[in-house]
């Protein structure tokens, strides 16, 4: 019995590895100046759509020291879940854009893709370069609810996800009420970022 779960569990880390690939590899014939105009596109249309469901994010977001958008696709697949995409990272005070990626994984029962976008806003220029410079990682679950109106927090309708860092989770049909980025990772794309 124990050999039949472990056959079972070696064969959803594959497909697992196999989805990742396509994600942390993104875009394999695109250039890289193709892949960041895909990225800046992707970027353009995720704001613009929370600006819809959210008035005041444009606000907070242009007040704010910068900010990230991230497109994330996420399959669970059994007892595994696992997700990768990519994004860029702005900063307002000196327009520079830094591109990464990002990926994740955890264990949890379910079956089915999930496609998101996460917008992270930085209240502090510190908060932006450490995100840029030296990477997170999101290793404690964060599940909180969003906030509505003036009842919660510096930025309305985001969730507080560390210091000076709130994010904002869209979904097909509009801005998630709850976020949970536990296990996940965010870097510098080298080969983006070189010209």
């Amino acid at each position: 019995m124990k050999s039949g779960t472990c056959r079972i569990h070696v064969v959803v880390a594959v497909a697992v590895g196999i989805f990742l690939s396509g994600f942390t590899g993104s875009a394999v014939a695109a250039s890289p100046e193709e892949q960041r105009k895909e990225i800046r596109e992707m970027r353009s249309e995720t704001l613009n759509k929370l600006y819809k469901v959210h008035l005041s994010a444009k606000g907070e977001i242009q007040k704010a020291a910068g900010y990230a958008v991230f497109s994330n696709v996420g399959i669970n697949l059994v007892l595994l879940s696992a997700a990768g995409g990519s994004g860029v990272a702005h900063n307002n005070g000196t327009g520079k854009d830094t591109y990464m990626r990002m990926i994740s994984g955890g264990f949890g029962f379910g079956l089915g893709v999930k496609d998101f976008r996460g917008i992270f806003v930085f209240s502090t220029e510190n908060a932006l370069n450490q995100f840029v410079d030296s990477g997170w990682a999101a290793e404690a679950q964060v599940d909180a609810a969003a906030k509505s109106g003036d009842k919660g927090g510096a930025v309305a309708g985001a969730i507080a996800v560390a210091p000076g860092v709130y994010l904002y989770q869209l979904t097909e049909t509009g801005l998630a009420l709850q976020a949970t980025i536990q296990g996940t990772k965010y870097y510098k794309d080298d080969e983006l970022n070189s010209k």
